[in-house]
Parts: C-alpha cells; sequence; structure tokens
C-alpha cells in the first residue's frame, strides 16, 4: 500500500485545483487577521465561528472537487490497469488511497488546528473542550463524506458523485427538520419510514456542535464517545460497501 501512497501523493501535488483552494484559504485567513482591528471582531464568538466554519468548507470543497477526482480519474483515465496489474489486491488499493488522503487531511487540520487555538489564545478567549471536540467533529464529519465520494466514484460519474454527495452533506446536518415535518403529518408508516431512512444518512448533525458552542453546553462525555464511536462504524460500513463494490467491478480497456 505504500506505493499507492506515493502514487497518490503526487497525484495530489499535480492537482492545481488544491492550490487555488490554498489560496482562497490563505486570503480567508489574512482577511480575518485584518478584520480583528474592527468593533465587530471583538465579538469571540465570530472569531470562534469563522475560523471552524472555515475549515470545514475549505476541506468541504477540497473533498468534493479534488479528492472525489482521483479514484476517478484512475478508472476513467485506465491507469487503473498498471496498478492492478502489480501484486496488489483490490482492497489494498482502496484502503491505500482512503488513508493517504485521510493522513493528508489528518495533518493540514492538525496545522489549521494550531493556527486557530493560536488566535484564541492571543485574542485570550477561552478554548472549551466544545471547541476542541468540534475540530474532532469537523475530522469524522470529512472522513465520513471522503468515505461516501469513495463509494459513489466505484459507480457514478464525477459529477453525479459531486452532487450526491453534497446533497447527502445537506440533507445529513438538517435531517431533525425531516423528522419534525414527519411527525407533524401523524402518519404511522411516514414516521418509521423516516426514523429507518435516518440510518442511512451520516450522523453529521449530531457532529455538527460548532453551531451550538455558545448556546448550549451541556454535554457529557457519553455524548462525545457515542457519536464517535458511531461514525466510526458508520465509516467502516461504507468502506466495507466501496471495497464489496470494486472488488466486483470489471475494467474494459
Amino acid at each position: 500500500m505504500l506505493n499507492i501512497a506515493l502514487n497518490t501523493f503526487k497525484e495530489i501535488v499535480r492537482n492545481k485545483f488544491l492550490y487555488l483552494i490554498l489560496f482562497f484559504a490563505f486570503v480567508f485567513i489574512i482577511f480575518s487577521i485584518a478584520l480583528w482591528q474592527l468593533t465587530i471582531w471583538e465579538d469571540n464568538k465570530i472569531i470562534v465561528d469563522f475560523w471552524l466554519a472555515m475549515i470545514e468548507i475549505f476541506w468541504l470543497v477540497s473533498v468534493l472537487f479534488v479528492w472525489s477526482q482521483l479514484l476517478f480519474n484512475e478508472i476513467e483515465w485506465k491507469t487503473i490497469f498498471l496498478i492492478l496489474s502489480k501484486p496488489i489486491k483490490r482492497y489494498e488499493f482502496i484502503l491505500g488511497k482512503f488513508f493517504w488522503f485521510s493522513w493528508t487531511i489528518f495533518l493540514i487540520i492538525v496545522l489549521q488546528s494550531i493556527l486557530f487555538l493560536s488566535v484564541l489564545l492571543l485574542k485570550d478567549i477561552e478554548i472549551t473542550r466544545l471547541i476542541s471536540f468540534s475540530l474532532l467533529f469537523t475530522y469524522l464529519k470529512l472522513e465520513i463524506l471522503l468515505s461516501l465520494v469513495f463509494f459513489l466514484s466505484t459507480f457514478m460519474s464525477n459529477i453525479l458523485t459531486i452532487l450526491i454527495s453534497l446533497s447527502v452533506y445537506f440533507l445529513s446536518h438538517s435531517y431533525s427538520i425531516l423528522l419534525d415535518m414527519a411527525n407533524r403529518s401523524k402518519d404511522v408508516f411516514v414516521i418509521k419510514f423516516s426514523e429507518i431512512l435516518q440510518l442511512l444518512f451520516p450522523p453529521f448533525e449530531a457532529l455538527n456542535i460548532k453551531d451550538i458552542i455558545w448556546s448550549y453546553s451541556e454535554f457529557t462525555y457519553k455524548f462525545f464517545l457515542y457519536n464517535t464511536f458511531y461514525s466510526l462504524v458508520y465509516l467502516a460500513i461504507i468502506l466495507y460497501f466501496t471495497i464489496l463494490i470494486f472488488n466486483k467491478k470489471k475494467f474494459e480497456n
């Protein structure tokens, strides 16, 4: 899997869109620093919300528009034949790419988090456990989204993969609204169907604690442990089905 990881790294480095995203991320950082002198940016909530949102949006765009291309391009450009012709099992190919992407995301999020937490220290803003767990949950959301992108890329076009992944991302963040609508209908079938359907969607809403950092803090550690465990199980299931489909996929010259 080391060779797959190195090959993946070269693909990432050659991707010009990634540099465009990095450029805009850098512009956002400079923009936020420049605005700290304004009165509105004295509000701690705005500073924390801005940085957490910036980190998540940056990686959301990266996963959808950069990472989604890499597996799809291997299949579309037939370079996968060169890889699979070597003594490499298909599950090693999938896991090698996935874990390298995950490691890349982890390292850069750590760097972004260090910069973010440094800003909070400079502004004398308390670093609460909710801020720390929000960074962890952001990473878990991105990992699940990445696994979903891999899963869809095995049998869908790049455009469809992006559109469906983006739809799932937004729907999963507002699934409680759909459940509330189902409960208001008072139709037992609709309510049960909505509850079952919820299992198919990633737990993004539960992981989205950055929106309530300043309004609610009564979280127990069981909440964090449960959602972390649930996310890892969901991630493992998606990867399992990705490997299952990829193993049965036939590639034609």
